[in-house]
């Protein structure tokens, strides 16, 4: 890691990012490794799992996703699992090398009874050492307190797609009340996770724009996972035109550049990847993964595929941070 000092910037207007994404690919890549390593550890990746602790029955119409009620993709719905397989589950991940564990639940937003047992699963999985996550929809200022109480150290809560995209493909919500919810959970002084998809059938100025909204928050995202749509059959979503992988690779690139100390997280969408692809996906600045068979209700590489791609490209996995070993 190169101790030299990169400047952070929170104004990025759309030209200047489409300037850097216009760049020849072999120039935007270098540009982007580049700031990668001035910023982190070569060759190293970290390694996050995802729970599912409550499935399907979400009132929330997002097009992409086969956990909504608005979409017949005939998932098994689950209410709220129990502490203890939330802790079996954090230790397998810890064994398997994970440093965060994320829990998801399908919800518009959660209950304050249903927040009181996500606060204790926080509490257990915290206590075995590893950063914890969650996802659990729309925070109350109030809501987004006691998770920081409990010992959370990152909530997540994606963007989706660009402002102007974001009708086309959620209705039960805004735009805005996603940002309120980033804004209630930096007030409670907690760490944000917050990405996108792609291949939803937006546009290219839709992706770069996705990203200039996450770069000029006020303070960077640590983590932004950058997913690519699984195409679910049962929602609207199942036919829509594949992406260029190419694209990807490029929207991480601008990702890193606009972002230098976030993690950025290739998320969703690796099982139909190629090694190559990825292995571009980590030039370009990606320096985190899911691991795990299943990410919340879909299919994932399995470790044992992780870990032979990662021995491949000589990918180390970062270790678990001494204050949360302490």
């Amino acid at each position: 890691m190169n101790n030299t000092k990169i400047r952070i910037k929170n104004n990025w207007t759309y030209e200047q990012a489409y300037k850097i994404y216009s760049k020849p690919f072999n120039d935007l890549i270098y540009e982007a490794q580049s700031i990668h390593r001035k910023c982190f550890k070569k060759n190293k990746v970290q390694l996050s799992t995802l729970l599912s602790v409550k499935t399907g029955s979400c009132p929330e119409d997002c097009s992409y996703c086969p956990q909504s009620a608005h979409h017949n993709t005939g998932l098994q719905k689950e209410k709220l699992i129990s502490i203890e397989k939330v802790k079996q589950a954090a230790i397998i991940a810890k064994n398997s090398g994970s440093t965060r564990f994320c829990l998801g639940a399908a919800w518009r937003s959660p209950t304050d009874k249903d927040l009181d047992q996500v606060c204790k699963m926080i509490e257990e999985v915290s206590n075995l050492g590893l950063e914890t996550c969650v996802t659990l929809g729309m925070l109350k200022d109030y809501q987004a307190k006691k998770l920081a109480e409990s010992g959370l150290d990152y909530y997540n809560h994606n963007i989706d797609t660009s402002e102007n995209y974001y009708s086309k493909i959620i209705s039960t919500r805004t735009f805005q009340d996603r940002v309120k919810t980033i804004e209630n959970v930096r007030k409670a002084n907690l760490k944000v996770c917050c990405g996108g998809i792609l291949g939803m059938g937006e546009s290219k100025k839709d992706r770069i724009s996705m990203l200039i909204t996450l770069a000029n928050l006020s303070k960077h995202p640590e983590s932004v996972p950058i997913n690519k749509l699984i195409k679910i059959p049962g929602t609207p979503l199942e036919k829509a035109k594949e992406l260029e992988e190419l694209e990807l690779i490029k929207i991480i690139a601008l990702a890193r550049i606009l972002m230098p100390k976030s993690y950025i997280r290739l998320s969703a969408g690796r099982t139909e990847m190629t090694d190559s692809t990825q292995a571009l996906a980590f030039l370009a600045g990606a320096n985190s993964i899911f691991q795990g068979d299943v990410l919340l209700t879909a299919n994932n590489p399995g470790k044992e595929k992780d870990t032979n791609l990662l021995n491949k490209l000589g990918i180390t996995s970062e270790k678990l941070s001494i204050e949360k070993n302490a």
